[in-house]
């Protein structure tokens, strides 16, 4: 018993930093998000065609918007725009992306 204790003690540390590495990087996202705000920070944005309502993405959930890019990414969300930027994102610039969006107020 105090064998397998040790052995989860002397884990934890590393189970912590993986924790944080994988939530990503605001600064770095912050980088990697500046063509985002070229649609989803202009107030009452909407595209051409299909007429579609930019949401303003500042202050959303983290978990939404890696689960979205992802989404994009493989396809399962279809709008064309967003499709091709998920398709250019590394998961690690979906986490960093989203953790620099989900970090700021919605008005930045």
């Amino acid at each position: 018993m105090t064998r397998a204790l040790l052995f989860v003690l002397a884990l934890l540390p590393a189970s912590l930093v993986f924790a944080q590495e994988t939530k990503g990087d605001p600064v770095e996202g912050r980088l990697k998000a500046y063509t985002c705000t070229g649609c989803h920070g202009i107030t009452g944005w909407k595209n051409a065609y299909p007429n579609y309502h930019v949401p303003r993405i500042g202050g959303q959930n983290y978990d939404y918007i890696v689960a979205a890019l992802t989404e994009y990414k493989s396809g399962a969300r279809n709008h064309p725009t967003m499709r091709a930027q998920g398709e250019s994102m590394s998961d690690a610039d979906i986490r960093d992306i989203a953790a620099f969006l989900s970090s700021i107020n919605s008005a930045e």
